[in-house]
C-alpha cells in the first residue's frame, strides 16, 4: 500500500510539473523590428480582404468600425472579436507595430497569451513585413472607441488559454501560399489570396472535435459553422459540376448572386458584403482561377 501511495504521489508530482511546463511554455517568437513605410490604401484593402473589418465591426447593432464584432456562437462557447480601434485602453492604441505583427501572424497577444483560433491568424502567418506595415498605418486612421468588446463566454475547460498551446502544437499549420513556377501569375496570386488572407478554408473545410481543420477534406464543406451556418464544398470538381466558371465566380463574389440566379445565404452573404465586393476584378479573377484548379 505504501509503495502504491508513493507511486501515485510520484505520478501526481510529474503531472503537476508537466502541467506547469505547459502553462508557462512560451509559444511566441519575437518579430524583428519593422521599419518599413506603410501604405494606408493598400492596408485598408488588405483589411477588407482579410475580413478584419467585417469580423471586428458589429454594424448591425450600431457598432463603430473595428470597435468589436458580434458574438460567434460555437460548440465551445461564444467568442467576441475585440476592439481594434486606436483607443489605448480598450483597443490597440497602446501597441507597437511589432506587437501587432505578433498578434496577426502568430496569434499571440502583447502579454504572450495565445488567441483562440476563432481568430483566423493561422492564415495570416505568411504576411510580409510590408503587409504588416500597410495594415498598421491603415489601423492608425481608425477613430478610437472607448469601450471594450464583451468578454468571451467560454466554459471550462475551453476557457483555460494554456490549453491552446496544445491545440497549436496539434493543429497550427503553415498556410500554403508559395508560388508554383509551372502556373500562371493569376493562379499563383489566387493561391496566395485563397490560402492566405482571404482564408477560404476557415469556413469551407470541416473541423474535428477539437476545432482543427481536417486537411484531407480541404474545401469539402462545413456543416457546423458559428450561428448554425453552413459552407458548401468548393473543390474544383464540385464547382465544375455546379456550372461554376471563372466569370460567374467573379460575379458571385462581387454581387452574391449564383449562376442559377439565387443569392448566397448564411455567412457567405456577410463575406460578400464585407470583403469580396471590395476586391479588385483582377484579384477576384485570380481567386476564381485558383479555386477551379486548386487540386493541382
Amino acid at each position: 500500500m505504501r509503495t502504491e501511495t508513493k507511486l501515485l504521489g510520484g505520478f501526481g508530482v510529474l503531472g503537476a510539473v508537466a502541467l506547469g511546463g505547459i502553462i508557462f511554455w512560451p509559444v511566441r517568437t519575437e518579430p524583428a523590428e519593422i521599419t518599413l513605410q506603410g501604405d494606408v490604401q493598400r492596408g485598408a484593402y488588405l483589411a477588407r480582404v482579410s475580413g478584419c473589418i467585417s469580423c471586428h465591426s458589429d454594424f448591425e447593432n450600431g457598432g463603430a468600425s473595428l470597435s468589436g464584432g458580434k458574438g460567434l456562437s460555437t460548440e465551445f462557447g461564444t467568442f467576441y472579436p475585440p476592439n481594434l480601434t486606436t483607443d489605448a485602453t480598450h483597443g490597440i492604441g497602446g501597441w507597437s507595430v511589432e506587437q501587432f505583427a505578433k498578434a496577426v501572424r502568430q496569434g499571440i497577444s502583447p502579454e504572450g497569451d495565445p488567441y483562440y483560433p476563432a481568430f483566423s491568424y493561422p492564415f495570416y502567418a505568411d504576411m510580409t513585413d510590408q503587409d504588416i506595415a500597410d495594415l498598421w498605418v491603415a489601423f492608425q486612421t481608425v477613430p478610437p472607441v472607448n469601450e471594450s468588446a464583451p468578454e468571451n463566454d467560454v466554459s471550462f475547460p475551453f476557457n483555460q488559454r494554456w490549453g491552446l498551446k496544445l491545440w497549436r502544437a496539434a493543429y497550427l499549420y503553415d498556410p500554403d501560399t508559395e508560388s508554383d513556377p509551372t502556373k500562371s501569375d493569376a493562379w499563383n496570386r489566387g493561391k496566395a489570396l485563397v490560402n492566405g488572407p482571404a482564408h477560404c478554408a476557415a469556413c469551407h473545410t470541416p473541423r474535428n472535435f477539437a476545432g482543427g481543420r481536417i486537411l484531407d477534406a480541404r474545401f469539402e464543406g462545413n456543416d457546423a459553422l458559428p450561428g448554425d451556418s453552413k459552407a458548401p464544398a468548393i473543390t474544383p470538381s464540385t464547382l465544375i459540376e455546379g456550372d461554376w466558371t471563372v466569370s460567374n465566380l467573379v460575379y458571385a463574389m462581387q454581387t452574391g448572386i449564383t449562376p442559377s440566379g439565387d443569392a448566397f445565404g448564411g455567412s457567405m452573404t456577410e463575406v460578400v458584403q464585407g470583403n469580396t465586393r471590395f476586391m479588385s476584378p483582377d484579384d477576384l479573377e485570380a481567386m476564381a482561377t485558383y479555386l477551379l484548379d486548386s487540386s493541382s
